[in-house]
């Protein structure tokens, strides 16, 4: 083999190595606990809404804050704070995909996507995000 076409196949195998290293890792969800491990990194958590605990939205006194409590896949609880307005029809959203950061044991959510029911589509989605985190 030529000098140049062993290069050009090292070049290649570092880009793709440094691609899956890349994307590998924001595809996978993460759990309650070992986000709170990491604290301060933001993570991507697959959950549920806690219908045990109640949730706290107050338009009047603060519109861009919503509190509630999630279960992540693991069953583990924790509370979710949400600086963003409270979605639409939130409290019917089958499963929660949540994107933040733990500190103090509290769930920073600055992006929530819900995977909701629906009679007419199979899979609705619903995505509210912090206006600020753009």
């Amino acid at each position: 083999m030529k000098k140049t076409s062993i290069i050009f196949l090292l070049a290649i195998a570092v880009v793709l190595g440094l691609a899956v290293s890349m994307f590998g890792s924001l595809s996978s969800y993460e759990t309650f606990k070992s986000a709170a491990e990491k604290e301060g990194k933001t993570f991507v958590v697959m959950g549920t809404l806690d219908t045990t605990q109640a949730m706290v939205y107050d338009p009047l006194k603060d519109a861009n804050k919503f509190v509630f409590h999630a279960l992540d896949k693991a069953g583990t609880p924790l509370q979710v704070v949400f600086n963003g307005t409270k979605p639409q029809d939130f409290e019917r959203s089958e499963s929660l995909v949540m994107t933040g950061f733990v500190k103090n044991n509290i769930f920073h959510c600055e992006k929530i996507q819900m995977k909701c029911p629906s009679k007419y589509e199979e899979d609705q989605i619903v995505v509210a995000q912090n206006p600020s985190a753009s």
